[in-house]
């Protein structure tokens, strides 16, 4: 009979970890659940729930670092900097409302009523990272330190409060992204950095992916210190709640600018006139910027209720991102943004029996990239490879990392690779 264990702090953990490894007991891992739509479904014998392992422990502000239990809700963190004006310069994103737009459940634009879902260890888990990762990196980046239990039931500790800290192997770069099928962590510590004091878009409309993806280039290569770069297509722009960028009902690409206000108006100035030559712009102000971004960051173009298409995850070279939405977004019934200056393709395709997976790997193949199926009914998810292929080499190192920290495969099984 499956059981639903609940440990109240690390040595509890341990003792379940200990226990399940010692009769090879498969364990599903869950933070707030917020995440379970995401990758391969796991098959496990029992599940652990993190809630209990929550709450900031530590927060200074002048050291620019912070600690949590793996299970605090990102809402409280964010709540907690905003206070001093700080942020998570990662920008993590709540998939939420796209992950259950296609359930039925919900959609539409986000409310500030509906604070930010998820966990700060389920976002440093998958290495989830919003539109500012062009300028700021990835989640993993900004991934201190922290303690946590491994396969093997053992309790270990890995990094420090500051990255000079960090001796040896930087375990935290490993766990960020492993999904929880390396360890379970139950506490973390994040470098956070001073919100901007102001925030501005420039948008240029007009032009398909191709000069949509000039436009980005032209902004990304710029001196005026970009901080996100997006396009959307004419019909995904229409869906947006920001009028500016809907009501002319063409394709738009965004540009953000952050920082100090003289240097912001400055900057968006300059970049207005630059890209100017590719067809007209507007701006949006504080308010209207951060909703927009918003947007882009939670995927929201693809959260109107009903709009339950597969939805593909798409990481390639930010050159190679115009020529990928052009080959893939072109049938009926599919559509596509970017984000990243381009290296970040998030496409929706038709409902069908493989998600129009050879197509996509064909097409991201030659770059050099990778695309995961990100959103998809669970049958799907569980029959073809929700994460890229791996070549037979690296396929190795993985399974061997794996067996170092998880010899008994009990932690979230099957969640990235099926075998494993």
């Amino acid at each position: 009979m499956s059981e639903t264990f609940r440990p109240d702090n690390a040595e509890q953990l341990r003792d379940v970890l200990a226990w399940a490894a010692s009769g090879s007991k498969r364990l599903e891992i869950v933070g707030s659940g917020s995440k379970r739509a995401l990758g391969r479904p796991v098959t496990a014998d029992h599940a652990v729930e993190l809630g209990a392992l929550s709450g900031i422990s530590l927060y200074e502000p002048d050291e620019l670092v912070l600690s949590a239990g793996t299970s605090t809700p990102l809402a409280e963190i964010e709540a907690a900097l905003a206070e001093k004006k700080q942020q998570l310069e990662f920008e993590p994103p709540d998939y939420g409302p796209v992950l259950a737009a296609a359930s039925g459940v919900h959609g539409g634009a986000p409310d500030k009523s509906n604070p930010q879902s998820g966990t700060l260890g389920g976002v440093l888990a998958c290495n989830l990272s919003g539109p500012r990762r062009v300028k700021s990196g990835a989640a993993r980046d900004h991934f201190l330190g922290f303690t946590a239990v491994s396969g093997h039931g053992t309790l270990f500790k890995s990094g420090g409060r500051v990255v000079k800290n960090v001796t040896g192997y930087d375990l935290s770069k490993l766990m960020a992204g492993s999904w929880g099928t390396l360890a379970v962590t139950t506490d973390v510590t994040i470098k956070v950095l001073p919100a901007p004091e102001k925030t501005r878009t420039v948008l240029l409309f007009g032009g398909d992916a191709v000069t949509g993806g000039r436009a980005l280039a032209m902004a990304m290569n710029s001196p005026y210190d970009v901080s996100a770069a997006a396009w959307l297509s004419a019909s995904l722009a229409a869906r947006s709640p920001v009028d500016l960028a809907s009501a002319r009902k063409a394709p738009v690409a965004a540009v953000r600018v952050e920082g100090f206000g003289p240097s912001v108006e400055y900057r968006c100035g300059a970049l207005r006139e630059q890209l100017g030559a590719l067809g007209a712009t507007e701006e949006l102000h504080s308010a209207n910027s951060i909703r927009f971004w918003r947007e882009i960051r939670d995927v929201m173009p693809f959260a109107s209720p009903g709009d339950d298409r597969p939805v593909w995850r798409i990481s390639v070279p930010p050159a190679s991102g115009p020529a990928v939405v052009t080959a893939l977004a072109a049938e009926d019934g599919a559509d596509a943004f970017l984000d990243w200056g381009g290296g970040l393709v998030w496409l929706a395709v038709p409902a069908g029996a493989d998600a129009r997976e050879d197509a996509v790997r064909a097409a991201v193949g030659p770059t050099g990239g990778h695309a995961t199926l990100f959103r998809a009914p669970s049958e799907l998810r569980g029959r073809i490879p929700v994460f890229h292929p791996q070549e037979a080499a690296k396929a190795a190192l993985t399974r061997r990392i794996k067996v170092a920290f998880d010899p008994a495969d009990i932690l979230n099984p099957g969640r990235m690779y099926a075998e494993y």
